[in-house]
């Protein structure tokens, strides 16, 4: 009996993709017969490496500020050379240095978690992560006096607003197991000690620093998720 093209396609895209396709009425020894459909595969997957890449390509808000803040405590000594080197555009040693190890820790922990429980965990340590800044906003001033692009949008939550945004925050953490809610507490923890170094520094804040507390936010929770996920 003739195998329609349709099943062709599935079976090929079954076999040599990681997408989801029923398998359960799939004949295997048609495989040979599907591999006239690979371009279309390559489609698929090109497509979406390229979604992936103009996704990727459009942010980065969060590391540049990591970055600056990696440049600009590491290479001022004191609070207007700290400004001046975050505010200059150019990336220096230090700035690379960290956006390295940050990203290799990233694909690290990710990479040795379960398949299945990894999106879930990019949801709720970008959610989590995200209020981080928040709470530095409320708790500290703006460190530059002088007029910059992002004083205009310097703002100082209200503590009902920040419930709010705690709630929002923690709401991921749901589709995770109960353990993981205590991946909150080291963020906070570390979270709290950066607010204290940046004040300690500079005076306060500004918006490479916030940019910096959401990219350490993250990797806390991605370290503490992980070593809690043993006794899961």
């Amino acid at each position: 009996m003739k195998t329609h093209p349709f099943k062709h396609l599935q079976l090929a895209i079954s076999f040599y993709t990681r997408l989801p396709i029923v398998t359960n009425t799939l004949d295997y020894t048609q495989l040979p017969q599907a591999a006239i459909y690979l371009p279309i595969v390559g489609w698929l997957v090109g497509g979406g490496a390229a979604l992936t890449f103009y996704m990727a390509a459009t942010g980065g808000l969060h590391e540049d500020g990591f970055a600056d803040v990696c440049d600009g405590f590491g290479g001022g000594y004191d609070k207007a050379r700290i400004l001046a080197i975050m505010k200059d555009s150019h990336v220096g040693v230090y700035a690379v240095l960290g956006l390295l190890l940050l990203l290799a820790l990233k694909i690290s922990v990710l990479s040795n978690m379960p398949v299945t429980a990894v999106p879930w965990v990019l949801l709720a340590g970008h959610s989590v992560s995200r209020f981080a800044p928040l709470l530095l906003m409320h708790r500290y001033d703006y460190a530059r006096a002088e007029d910059s692009k992002a004083s205009g949008a310097v703002y100082t939550p209200r503590m009902k607003e920040l419930l709010v945004a705690a709630g929002c925050a923690c709401l991921p953490l749901l589709l995770l197991p109960s353990l993981c809610l205590l991946a909150v507490i080291p963020v906070l923890m570390v979270n709290a000690g950066l607010g204290h170094y940046f004040y300690r520094h500079i005076g306060g804040y500004t918006g490479d620093c916030l940019g910096a507390s959401q990219q350490i936010a993250e990797i806390i929770f991605y370290l503490t998720v992980s070593s809690l996920w043993i006794f899961i």
